[in-house]
């Protein structure tokens, strides 16, 4: 009996593991729910994506004849003792990147190989191991992106995707046990469904991640360069939930967007793979940092003096802060579990230099209301914009929220469709409405403080104090 593990790689196709453990013999699969050792715990939004997904993954297992058996709690006690039960000779798994996690499978290797347990473990979520990418000259991982990339493409050419596996039998697995365990996590929200707006926006599974894949190949990567910065284009992938939860292989994306253009990669393509290169980098911080979503990977971050007013906070997660593009972002995130990754940068900046609040605390926020919150790109981008981060963006780079909205939403389609109150204004009043004229505000029913908020900060004056602080930080540290 052969036992594969299932952890952020949630497909058949391209899974290493998977195709090991069926190739060996009769195989039974494995999720765990953990709830001890493992990195961090799920945030609601990804509670909600895991319950579908693991529905789809279920059902495509059983076509092939494999059941998926639902565990929760501690992995290092789960494993071994399933293994004892089924009498299981062989474990499977696919390699994941938390320190934690991969302190929590050296673990389980270990005491399984006492039991004389074949283990093996396999790359199946990155395109290159953190350990693959470093420094030619002293062995040390990259702390800069460019380098790193260009290290990475110097690599052997990534191979083949693997097929779907094959079984001996198709008979489908009739699981009532699995629908029993599941319901009882209690992954989906409870009344009020705040979620139920989402699966407008999104179907979860493998066959959803290729059909995504397949039409951004076709109608947008041609124009991913110029349009990617406008979030109310549609220029973007959306694949970045379905990459969290390993529902399609970065390998898959690479060899689909390498057959698409004949093997020469245009602009646009080299552009929109660079993207998945940052997703390595990512990793590669991850792997190597110490809690990189709680701790600055630079730590003269550390003496850096955050004001952390609760109100303001409070007002940026509800898209309150009088900044229309901020907002609309703000909105955008909590009713379909996404944003886009332009407004993404503008409102992290906003959360962390206008309103000089711990860079932490809007992590926490995305952690969990994004559907493709990643633990390795989530804090490192996070920590990218605060200027704490590897390659980080410095922090006397401040956006100006309103400049941004002029530049990338200069019609304001994208704040209209997110700040209803805001239709009726016209396409310069919208980007900053405290400075339109009364009679224009009047004209398109927007009262300033009551229908919407006035600014809860001056862009000039946040901009002077959060150069100011930054200024104070580099003093404490020389």
């Amino acid at each position: 009996m052969n036992l594969c593990w299932f952890r952020n790689d949630l497909r058949l196709s391209d899974n290493p593991a998977l195709h090991s453990a069926v190739k060996g013999g009769k195989t039974t699969a494995l999720y765990i729910f953990e709830e001890k050792n493992g990195s961090r715990a799920l945030g609601s939004a990804s509670k909600a994506w895991l319950h579908y997904s693991l529905i789809s993954l279920q059902a495509s297992l059983s076509n092939i004849g494999i059941k998926l058996i639902l565990a929760r709690g501690d992995a290092e006690l789960i494993v071994p003792d399933l293994v004892e039960k089924l009498g299981v000779e062989n474990v499977y798994w696919n390699r994941r990147y938390h320190p934690k996690d991969v302190e929590t499978d050296k673990h389980i290797k270990t005491a399984l190989l006492e039991k004389h347990i074949n283990v093996e473990s396999f790359k199946a979520n990155l395109l290159f191991e953190p350990w693959e990418i470093v420094s030619s000259g002293n062995g040390t991982p990259y702390k800069v992106f460019s380098p790193f990339w260009k290290a990475a493409l110097k690599k052997e050419n990534v191979t083949q995707p693997l097929r779907k596996p094959e079984t001996e039998t198709s008979t489908q697995v009739e699981d009532e046990e699995f629908q029993k365990s599941l319901s009882s996590w209690k992954l989906l929200p409870r009344r009020p469904d705040w979620a139920s707006g989402f699966w407008k926006h999104w179907t979860v599974g493998e066959a959803a991640a290729q059909t995504k894949l397949a039409r951004f190949l076709e109608n947008n990567l041609a124009h991913y360069s110029e349009g990617r910065d406008f979030p109310e284009k549609s220029s973007t992938s959306g694949l970045s939930p379905y990459l969290r939860f390993g529902e399609i292989s970065p390998r898959q994306i690479w060899n689909a967007v390498y057959m698409h253009e004949a093997g020469e990669l245009s602009r646009n393509g080299i552009k929109f793979l660079a993207e998945i290169g940052w997703r390595e980098f990512s990793h590669s911080i991850l792997f190597y940092a110490d809690q990189l979503e709680a701790k600055n990977w630079r730590p003269e971050f550390d003496a850096f003096a955050w004001k952390g007013e609760a109100s303001k906070l409070e007002a940026w997660k509800r898209g309150q802060t009088g900044y229309p593009l901020v907002d609309a972002g703000m909105r955008e995130l909590w009713q379909t579990g996404y944003m886009h990754n332009r407004v993404r940068m503008v409102v992290a900046s906003f959360l962390i230099k206008h309103l000089q609040i711990d860079w932490r605390e809007g992590e926490k926020w995305f952690w969990d209301t994004l559907l493709d919150a990643c633990p390795a790109n989530n804090p490192a981008s996070w920590q990218w914009v605060a200027g704490s981060g590897a390659d980080a963006a410095p922090y006397f780079r401040i956006f100006n929220p309103t400049a941004q909205s002029e530049k990338f939403d200069g019609e304001g389609d994208y704040i209209r469709k997110w700040i209803p109150e805001l239709a009726r204004l016209d396409d310069r009043s919208i980007h900053d409405p405290s400075k339109a004229p009364s009679l224009v505000l009047k004209a398109a029913g927007v009262v300033l403080g009551k229908t919407y908020p006035n600014p809860i900060v001056d862009h000039k004056e946040a901009r002077l104090g959060a150069l100011a602080a930054y200024k104070e930080m580099k003093a404490s540290n020389t």
